[in-house]
């Protein structure tokens, strides 16, 4: 059998546990009437084919039947991740009373209680699930935040940057989203745009319409693009021509120096955390990125998809990086899980020597949704420091 072949059985035979499992588990305790029961085993049934399905199809030709099939597999792929966390989070609950062997215990584990308890993790799932896509479908807030920057000149004083990253265009996310995107940055009359890495999901003889609106990103100072992982799934090479050929700017271990009112900005870049595995010649380096900086440059920006750049960017000399990729975790429970491989979830820190400033994604991956992690375009001022 082939590599593929095994991959595309171990999806179906994986999805297939997991659903087997939800239904077992809530099916027979729902106290619904069989006609209802029967409605819910056939979407759990259609749900199991379904979220394989869009897996494998989301890297064929997005045609209209690609498209609504991987559409379906991935609201039952958000809705299936709820209704198993949920599921088995009932079952501890259910295991620990079941050790406790006391009278209250017994009294929780009668059949309302198991009933009842059913009941709550549909309605959970369904709640959870249905929250999540509106906030899909209301589309990312522009998020504000200040960074200060001890001694920073009077003239940089609102220097200001729009943040877009993990935007995922792809089987879900089109030109039309990237165009509403890009008319909110315009809005904002920043000094420069910069874009974080995992702007595509799919080659560029598929995707390369898609992104046109990128040229009409409007600033000062023009637009900033580094690769994240998701670049390099789709061949980074093609896609750094590609956006190139749009205006942007792509630093690969680089830096370009902005002059603004007189004083010096640094603006560099460095290729994704694990760029190396696909291409040797990409390997992450940001002393490279700043290697002949100006060292009494005011102000000194690093663009690195992946937070836990910041372990190598640490004496770099940067003031602040900017990352992605985390999406905050995108919705509950996964936001907690994070931290198991990056140092950092969401929002403003500082390390050691340098603040950092992990943004929560302007789009998502896999399932439209979001809960607890609002997609976001970020406006970031540099001010200076407090001196207390």
């Amino acid at each position: 059998m082939g590599r593929t072949r095994q991959l595309i059985l171990a999806l179906y035979t994986l999805s297939a546990l997991m659903h087997a499992y939800v239904g077992a588990r809530l099916l027979p305790a729902l106290p619904f009437p069989p006609a209802a029961n029967l409605l819910l085993l056939l979407l759990l049934l259609a749900s199991a084919y379904f979220i394989p399905t869009a897996m494998i199809r989301s890297r064929r030709e997005h045609n209209r039947l690609n498209t609504l099939i991987i559409w379906c597999g991935l609201l039952f792929m958000g809705l299936l991740s709820s209704l198993f966390v949920f599921t088995a989070l009932r079952d501890l609950l259910w295991l620990s009373l079941w050790l406790t062997d006391s009278w209250f215990a017994t009294s929780l584990l009668s059949s309302a209680w198991i009933s009842t308890s059913a009941v709550v993790v549909l309605v959970a799932g369904l709640l959870l699930s249905l929250l999540g896509l509106l906030s899909i479908l209301l589309g990312p807030a522009v998020v504000k935040v200040d960074i200060p920057i001890a001694n920073l000149p009077a003239p940089l004083q609102g220097f200001s940057l729009a943040q877009l990253t993990d935007i995922h265009i792809g089987p879900t996310i089109k030109r039309r989203f990237l165009e509403k995107v890009v008319r909110r940055v315009n809005q904002l009359e920043v000094d420069a745009v910069v874009i974080t890495g995992d702007l595509v999901d799919g080659r560029v003889r598929q995707l390369g319409k898609e992104v046109q609106p990128l040229a009409q990103l409007r600033s000062r100072y023009g637009t900033y693009f580094v690769t994240g992982n998701h670049e390099y799934y789709s061949n980074a090479h093609e896609w750094i021509e590609r956006l190139t050929s749009l205006g942007l700017r792509v630093l690969l271990n680089e830096h370009e120096i902005i002059q603004h009112n007189q004083r010096t900005v640094v603006m560099a870049g460095i290729t994704d955390y694990s760029a190396h595995q696909f291409d040797p010649g990409h390997q992450s380096d940001p002393q490279r990125a700043l290697r002949h900086a100006p060292q009494q440059a005011d102000l000194k920006i690093l663009l690195a998809h992946q937070p836990r750049s910041i372990f190598q960017a640490r004496g770099c000399g940067a003031h602040v990086q900017l990352s992605g990729h985390t999406h905050g975790g995108q919705f509950w429970p996964w936001n907690h899980f994070v931290p198991l491989q990056q140092p950092y979830t969401s929002g403003l820190h500082w390390f050691e020597s340098m603040w950092i400033y992990v943004s929560r994604g302007t789009g998502y991956w896999g399932p439209p949704k979001r809960f607890g992690a609002p997609a976001e375009i970020t406006l970031l001022r540099f001010t200076r420091a407090d001196p207390a």
